[in-house]
């Protein structure tokens, strides 16, 4: 006799559910002759009672008494082809065994949430920080992968550097110790590598529970970190109570390309005779690093919306940034744009605060338009242009003050054209592929054309890159190490490329370091002080490509608050400038990054914290102001002081 169908319904939720007195199974197989469910529960056994039966849906359901959280399963699979096991698609967890681990049965309830009060920042507001988990920060990471309890030791760290949202690189299951993550194969379990084994606990729960007693919050046991999934839960927790939301990085694009050697992965999930790529079930014959999903399928479109609600409500993230969008659209054609539009309409229903943002390189207005628009519907986009602009003169001013500078890319550039909101475009000049082993140039380097990047030349440059970033519109993001000046490339694999982790010993032992730590720290905060820095007034008031200056006015539509930003690659110092300004009288000098080389700069040029404009009108502006713009700089005035 088939298993029993008690506690299953057409609302019965996909994959292994815990319920009263065991739990039910659910999954799609539709060329499947037969599937069972076996388990610990069960002896591993394919008999008549571990037997699922078939819904006229192509799905297969069963009840099994007894079955218990941490019980190990998976389904044995009948087909036209094979006959075997398969990872069930929607796992919460699974062993680390490759190349067959088991599916571990998980609760979804058994994390003791306390951000009952978190509420994710505006959009516009945020300033996002990428990093990659695996080589972040902990001991030994030359040889050790970093894990998610890790995270923990730099979350205050974080939230004094100002930023308020972090994007780890994707997290869930691949097959492999180390990867960048693009390479998922079991897209609901986080990664087993980066979860504590029970013998490393101990520090962690300490480390957790000093966090959560500064913001007044209960502490976590032992027993509930010893479950690996309750750590990646316990990471959004905490970062909540800090002020830092959390973005998921996720990959719907295409899964990963070693699928098609694992015999128990999702590819040929229901095992149908053949190996045309077609009938693979979830996809297509297409491929872009791995596999690409069939998009054309309705239920290959629920399984990739099920996995970002799953994310939303089982690990309370604050939105997604979704892996090359482009691949989703140009090679799944129609069908592609329609899912684009289910997933962001589903995912802004579950959770309005959650953000959405496409990696999309193509017309990117069209990825965040409105759905009635004929849109994608995406919140944001990564945007391109403004980072090949500001690395474009970086790189011209290496060559010395002879050389000439054009600022005009980076005009065209400031406000991502075509957006209809400024803050839609994602703006960054590092990234993981940027500077990933053998590609572009940190900024430093790039600064001096890969020479000594301990020099004023260097810094000065730097500095003046990362603050247009800051103070352009758009969402700022902030790629790991960025913040304190490290020059070195990054790697996935450090056993392999030696020389590539971050290094974190500079902020305590070199000055370059540690200065251009307090540099990016207060930049972050005045952004956040200032309305005008986070709106969507922008205008270009005066650019002069001879004495390398840029100025530019940011304002919100309808307040003013307004922001004078000077921007200059001189490598002298200009006395007198005149710059056009808003409005006549006092305008505070609110920030100046000379005075960040070798802080405090005893040598630093500037305006005494104060100009007057009390020049004439220029440039269509009411008013102008004589300044002092110091050497590779960039200075903020402001009529007030902000919030």
């Amino acid at each position: 006799m088939p298993a029993s169908q008690q506690h299953i319904t057409s609302s019965t939720l996909m994959g292994a559910t815990l319920v009263d007195g065991g739990a039910t199974f659910r999954v799609w197989a539709p060329q499947a002759n037969k599937v069972y469910i076996s388990g610990d529960f069960n002896g591993w056994q394919q008999d008549d009672a571990s037997l699922l039966e078939r819904n006229d849906d192509q799905r297969w359901t069963g009840f099994i008494p007894g079955a218990q959280d941490g019980h190990k399963y998976k389904f044995w699979i009948e087909g036209h082809g094979t006959s075997g096991y398969k990872r069930d698609p929607y796992a919460r967890e699974l062993t680390n065994a490759w190349p067959n681990p088991d599916c571990i049965l998980r609760s979804a309830g058994t994390f003791p949430w306390q951000d009952w009060s978190w509420k994710t920042p505006e959009f516009r507001d945020l300033i996002v920080y990428q990093f990659h988990i695996g080589t972040y920060f902990g001991p030994n990471r030359e040889s050790r992968v970093a894990k998610f309890l890790d995270v923990l030791d730099r979350v205050e760290y974080l939230a004094d550097l100002g930023v308020n949202a972090i994007a780890p690189l994707p997290i869930v299951e691949y097959s492999t110790p180390r990867s960048m993550g693009y390479n998922g194969s079991d897209l609901f379990s986080p990664e087993m590598d980066y979860q504590v084994a029970d013998t490393e606990l101990d520090r962690y729960i300490g480390l957790a529970n000093r966090l959560l007693a500064q913001k007044g919050k209960s502490p976590l046991t032992r027993q509930v970190l010893a479950t690996g999934i309750n750590q990646l839960k316990a990471l959004v927790d905490i970062c909540h109570h800090y002020g830092l939301a959390v973005i998921l990085d996720v990959v719907y694009n295409h899964a990963s390309g070693d699928i098609k050697g694992q015999d128990e992965s999702i590819y040929f999930f229901d095992r149908a005779a053949g190996t045309d790529p077609r009938h693979s079930l979830y996809f297509t014959d297409q491929d872009h690093t791995g596999p690409v999903f069939a998009f054309w399928k309705d239920d290959v479109k629920g399984f990739l919306i099920d996995n970002a609600k799953f994310f939303i409500d089982e690990y309370h993230v604050n939105g997604f940034r979704y892996d090359q969008v482009t691949v989703i659209d140009k090679q799944n054609v129609g069908s592609g744009w329609l899912f684009c539009q289910r997933l962001n309409s589903t995912v802004n229903f579950v959770d309005p605060e959650a953000i959405n943002i496409a990696e999309y390189w193509g017309p990117e207005p069209a990825v965040v338009r409105p759905q009635n628009e004929r849109g994608a519907g995406f919140h944001a986009n990564w945007h391109d242009g403004l980072r090949r602009a500001i690395r474009g003169v970086i790189n011209e001013a290496s060559w010395g003050q002879g050389a000439g500078v054009n600022w005009q890319p980076v005009v065209d550039q400031l406000r991502a054209p075509g957006f209809p909101d400024a803050w839609r475009a994602v703006q960054y000049l590092e990234s993981h592929d940027e500077v990933y082993r053998d590609r572009g140039h940190r900024v430093p380097s790039l600064a001096v054309g890969g020479g000594n990047t301990r020099t004023w030349y260097a810094t000065s440059r730097a500095r003046v890159a990362t603050a247009l970033i800051l103070t352009a519109p758009g969402i700022p993001m902030l790629f790991m190490g960025q913040e304190f000046y490290e020059d070195k490339k990054w790697a996935d694999d450090p056993p392999h490329h030696a020389g590539t982790l971050l290094y974190w010993d500079g902020l305590t032992h070199e000055k370059t370091m540690i200065d251009f730590h307090r540099f990016t720290r207060e930049l972050n905060w005045l952004r956040r002080k200032h309305p005008a820095l986070r709106g969507e007034g922008i205008a270009t008031v005066s650019m002069e490509n001879g004495p390398r200056v840029l100025v530019f006015q940011r304002w919100v539509e309808g307040v003013g608050r307004d922001v004078i930003v000077v921007a200059s690659l001189s490598e002298f110092t200009h006395y007198g400038y005149q710059i056009p300004m808003p409005s006549p009288g006092l305008w505070v000098e609110v920030f100046n990054s000379d005075i960040y080389e070798n802080w405090v700069n005893p040598a630093a040029s500037g305006n005494g914290g104060s100009i007057q404009a009390n020049g004439p009108s220029l440039n269509g502006l009411p008013a102008s102001a004589f300044i002092t713009v110091p050497a590779n700089s960039v200075l903020v005035f402001a009529r007030d002081m902000g919030d």
